[in-house]
């Protein structure tokens, strides 16, 4: 079983990029569980999304030690990878993150927020830059299932630019293996 914890502050778009890598996972017939919370603030507070992926039965519903935690913020790097185990992988966001635990061995700080917004012109795709890079990192769903839970997610008239995103966070992690 695979436990992955989406992190950052609210209006990122971690929600929905957890709600879209659970149902890539079903539509590659595995079996997926996603949760999710955040603070009180609509925008700006703490939030995570949980997201449980496996060939087996689940049988608890939430992430009691993750194998990947992505943190898009300091704040939620602090809050939300205190459990990540020293293998564990560890995805930043370099432009919002600065200081990175020295116990974990196998951290990618990425430029997601500053390649969306360069390449895209919106720092709005930066959820779907970072499962871009997860899934190229992780092959944790196929990137046709991907392709296909973010496009039935996505508005109207934004699935090129969407599926562009996806493509530029898997270069991220091209670039560094």
């Amino acid at each position: 079983m695979l436990e992955l914890r989406l992190s950052g502050s609210g209006g990122q778009g971690l929600i929905l990029g957890g709600i879209i890598l659970a149902e890539a996972a079903i539509l590659d017939g595995k079996l997926a569980i996603q949760s999710q919370s955040y603070g009180p603030e609509a925008r700006g507070g703490s939030s995570k999304s949980e997201v449980l992926i496996s060939n087996k039965p689940i049988h608890f519903p939430k992430v009691t030690k993750p194998n990947l935690v992505l943190a898009m913020t300091q704040a939620a790097l602090d809050k939300y990878a205190t459990d990540l185990p020293d293998d564990g992988i560890l995805i930043t966001d370099s432009m919002l993150v600065q200081q990175v635990p020295e116990r974990l061995s196998r951290v990618y700080e990425l430029p997601i927020t500053a390649t969306a917004k360069e390449e895209l012109g919106r720092d709005l795709f930066a959820n779907i830059v970072a499962l871009g890079a997860i899934v190229e990192l992780t092959d944790v769903v196929t990137k046709e299932s991907l392709v296909k839970a973010v496009l039935s997610r996505v508005p109207a008239g934004t699935e090129e630019v969407n599926q562009k995103a996806l493509s530029l966070g898997a270069a991220l992690i091209s670039a560094k293996k």
